[in-house]
C-alpha cells in the first residue's frame, strides 16, 4: 500500500506526474557526478508554483526531504537524493514569461533551456551570457543553485551577474520574491545568498535575468604551443596587457587528443603540448585592434602558430570542440571525474605542474581543460570502474588536487558547488567559526534540515547537520 504522501502528492500533481516505479527512478539516482548514487523515494513533477507550493508542503507534513533538480547536468552530486529525499523535477516549469527589451530583463521558469534563452533573445539583438559548456541541455534553474559559469564568465561575469529577481518557495512551503528588477538589493542581499546555495536554502520556480547586448563583432584566436608553461604564463600576460577576453580557454596534450577524436575535430598536431582559444569582442575597429594586441603579446612566447579564424564556421568548429570536450574524454578512457578548483591566474603554471605531479603519484591520466583566464580549473581524472583501487586513487588525487588549489590561494569550486563531492574539502577552505555561521544560515532558512539534505556542510559538530554522510555507492559512465 502506497504512504499517504505519495497519495496526496498524486492527488495535488496528478497521478502521472509521481514516479515510484524503482525503473523510473533508476536515472534520478546521480548527476553527472557518477562516483555516488542514492534512490529517491519518488519522483515528482511540479506543473507550476503553487505545485511547487503544495508538494513542499505535503513532503514537509510527513518529514520527507526533497531535492529540487533540473537537467541533471550538474557535476558535483548536487542533485543526489540522499536520506530517502524526492526529487521534485522542475523541467514542466519551462515557460518564457516575458521579454522586458525595456527593462533588459527576461522572466522564465527555472525548467527553461540556458541555450533556449538566448535563441529566444536574438531577434531582439541580446544574449544571456553565462555559457556552461552544459548549455545545449542545462536549465536556468540549477544555473541559479550551482551558480554557474562558463567560458564567457572571463567578461561577463557569471550567474549571480546576470539574475535580479526569483520568485522562490521557501522550505515552509512559502512563496517570496528575492531581488527586484533593479538589480539593487533592497537591505540585506537575500537573492545573492540564495543563487549558489544548491537548493539548501530555497526552491526557485521563476527568475528574473539580465538581457545582454549582442557586441557588434567578436574574433577568435586560436595559439597553439609546444610547452605547457609558456602557455600558461602567456594567459597572465594577455590579460596584464589590459586585454579582458570575452573568453580564454586552455586544453592539454591529452585533452587535445580526446577532443581530435571527438565529432568536431579542428586538425590539432598530434606533438601539441597546449592550446589556447581565445574570443575578444565589441565594436568592429577596437576588436581589429584587440586581436593585434592578442597576437603581439602570444608572439612574445614560444608559440608555434597563432591562427585568427577566418570565417564563422571555423570560429563555431573551434568553439564546438572545446565544448565538447568533457564528452570527448569518453573516447580515450572508459570513465572519468571532473574536478573544478580555482587558483589565481598568476599561479596556473605552479598549478599545472602540481597536477601533473599528482597524476604521476597516483598513477593515472589527467586531462587539464578549462578557463584559464579566470583561474577555474577542470582536471579530467580518467579511470575504469572496473579497477576498484583506481577508483579510490582518482578520489584522493582529486582531494589532493582541491587541496593544492587552496595552498596557491585559490578554492575548491568556481562553478559546480560543492554538493556531496566536496563536502570535506570545505574544512580545508573554511575554519570551525566560518562552518557554523554557513550552518546557522542554513537553520534559519530550513530549521529542519528538509531541503537537500547532506549536500554543501560538511557534517560534524561544527555544522550540526541532520542528515548522514553519503558513502560512495555504484560508478558509472559519465
Amino acid at each position: 500500500m502506497a504512504e499517504l504522501w505519495i497519495e496526496e502528492l498524486k492527488a495535488s500533481l496528478g497521478a502521472r506526474y509521481v514516479l515510484t516505479d524503482p525503473m523510473d527512478l533508476w536515472p534520478y539516482a546521480c548527476d553527472g557526478y557518477t562516483l555516488a548514487q542514492a534512490m529517491p523515494r519518488a519522483v515528482a513533477l511540479p506543473g507550476d508554483t503553487a505545485g511547487v507550493q503544495e508538494a513542499v508542503r505535503i513532503l514537509s507534513r510527513a518529514n520527507v526531504p526533497c531535492v529540487a533538480r533540473g537537467a541533471g547536468t550538474s557535476l558535483s552530486g548536487g542533485a543526489t537524493p540522499l536520506d530517502g529525499a524526492v526529487i521534485l523535477h522542475l523541467s514542466r516549469l519551462n515557460r518564457i514569461w516575458e521579454i522586458d527589451v525595456e527593462n533588459r530583463v527576461i522572466a522564465v521558469g527555472p525548467g527553461v533551456v540556458n541555450a533556449h534563452i538566448t535563441q529566444a533573445l536574438a531577434p531582439y539583438g541580446f544574449f544571456y551570457a553565462p555559457d556552461p559548456s552544459s548549455q545545449q541541455a542545462c536549465t536556468i534553474g540549477g544555473n541559479f543553485a550551482e551558480n554557474s559559469g562558463g567560458p564567457h564568465c572571463l567578461k561577463y561575469g557569471v550567474t549571480v551577474n546576470h539574475i535580479v529577481m526569483a520568485e522562490v518557495v521557501t522550505a515552509q512551503g512559502e512563496v517570496a520574491r528575492l531581488g527586484n528588477l533593479a538589480g539593487e538589493p533592497d537591505g540585506l542581499d537575500w537573492l545573492g545568498v540564495a543563487i549558489g546555495s544548491e537548493g539548501t536554502l530555497a526552491i526557485a520556480t521563476k527568475l528574473w535575468v539580465r538581457m545582454t547586448v549582442k557586441p557588434a563583432q567578436s574574433r577568435t584566436l586560436l595559439a597553439l604551443f609546444d610547452d605547457v608553461g609558456e602557455a600558461s604564463q602567456a594567459v597572465s600576460d594577455v590579460v596584464a596587457a589590459g586585454v579582458i577576453p570575452s573568453a580564454l580557454e586552455m586544453m592539454d596534450r591529452l585533452a587535445i587528443h580526446g577532443v581530435e577524436k571527438g565529432s568536431y575535430p579542428v586538425g590539432y598536431p598530434d606533438d601539441l603540448a597546449a592550446v589556447l582559444l581565445i574570443e575578444v569582442d565589441g565594436e568592429r575597429e577596437e576588436v581589429e585592434a584587440t586581436v593585434e594586441r592578442v597576437r603581439g603579446v602570444l608572439t612574445r612566447h614560444r608559440v608555434r602558430e597563432v591562427r585568427v579564424a577566418k570565417t564563422p564556421e571555423e570560429e563555431a568548429r573551434w568553439w564546438a570542440n572545446r565544448k565538447t570536450a568533457f564528452g570527448a574524454m569518453g573516447l580515450i578512457g572508459p570513465q572519468y571525474y571532473v574536478q573544478d578548483g580555482v587558483i589565481p591566474r598568476s599561479r596556473l603554471p605552479e598549478a599545472l605542474e602540481r597536477i601533473a605531479a599528482i597524476a604521476e603519484k597516483y598513477r593515472i591520466r589527467i586531462a587539464n581543460v578549462f578557463h584559464a583566464g579566470d583561474g577555474n580549473l577542470h582536471p579530467l581524472l580518467l579511470y575504469d570502474k572496473r579497477d576498484t583501487d583506481m577508483v579510490r586513487r582518482v578520489v584522493v588525487a582529486g582531494s589532493e588536487i582541491l587541496e593544492a588549489c587552496v595552498e596557491l590561494g585559490g578554492s575548491i569550486t568556481g562553478e559546480h558547488g560543492v554538493g556531496l563531492e566536496k563536502l570535506e574539502e570545505m574544512r580545508k577552505l573554511f575554519g570551525p567559526a566560518d562552518l557554523e555561521a554557513q550552518s546557522a544560515l542554513k537553520r534559519a532558512f530550513d530549521p529542519k534540515g528538509f531541503l537537500n539534505p547532506g549536500k554543501l556542510l560538511p557534517a560534524g559538530p561544527t555544522c550540526h547537520e541532520t542528515s548522514v554522510a553519503p558513502t560512495a555507492g555504484a560508478v558509472s559512465a559519465s
